[in-house]
């Protein structure tokens, strides 16, 4: 029963990453609306989604993924790039294969 409550409890935490993760992606890309004001809210915008990243997905991956996403949303023009969702994708589908392949030779 605990394994059952384990593995419900992942599953929302990946569903939920996944949806604020696009969520705030097009909240990023939306400051291409506004053309001057748009890059100075990126200033704004930049350590605050940096500090989103990193608290959603802890250790290493979220200190990376933190840095990047402060650089893609500080650097002009960049704001395209998705990398919320990226780092899902790193986080539940790539490294989770990784990890289940390491399972499989021990």
């Amino acid at each position: 029963m605990i394994l059952q409550s384990d593995a419900l409890t992942n599953l929302s935490n990946k569903q939920r990453n996944l949806f604020l993760g696009i969520f705030l992606d097009l909240v990023g890309m939306l400051t291409y609306l506004v053309p001057v004001f748009g890059e100075l809210a990126d200033t704004i915008w930049a350590p605050l989604a940096a500090f989103m990243l990193s608290y959603m997905y802890k250790g290493s991956i979220g200190k990376v993924g933190g840095i990047i996403e402060f650089l893609e949303e500080i650097l002009p023009f960049s704001d395209f790039i998705p990398t919320f969702t990226l780092t899902w994708i790193y986080t539940y589908v790539i490294k989770s294969q990784e990890d289940n392949n390491l399972k499989e030779l021990q």
